[in-house]
């Protein structure tokens, strides 16, 4: 294993470590909201909570935005790379959270440009 194979093994765990911590802790803190809120997940009360002061409306924005950007490049990247899953990637980021998502997507963009690296030295 050369020394750029490894580099892109250790990234491919860390982006799927990341992917894991990025499904338990935002639900953790939907659990405890929903626990606050009786009745299940209330969008609304939750979407007031998020922009309650101003560090929870620049969070909310930053994310907002970021996601947004995400996203587009997901699709153009998946696209361009041919990465198979790349839906559930934006499956998971809707219904689990951007952290989960995200680094989904570059976990499964990692495994195909180390699919096409050969390919690419012929």
């Amino acid at each position: 294993m050369t020394s750029t194979q490894r580099q892109s093994s250790l990234r491919r765990w860390i982006y799927l470590l990341l992917a894991l911590a990025g499904a338990i802790l935002p639900w953790q803190a939907n659990l405890e909201f929903m626990q606050t809120h009786p009745g299940g997940f209330d969008l609304l009360a939750f979407i007031q909570d998020a922009t309650i002061n101003p560090a929870a409306r620049s969070l909310s924005r930053d994310l907002l935005i970021a996601a947004s950007a995400f996203t587009i490049w997901i699709l153009a990247e998946a696209k361009r790379l041919q990465v198979r899953g790349w839906w559930i990637c934006l499956l998971a980021c809707v219904s689990i959270s951007f952290a989960c998502g995200g680094p989904l997507f570059l976990y499964l963009r990692e495994r195909r440009q180390n699919e096409l690296e050969p390919e690419l030295q012929q």
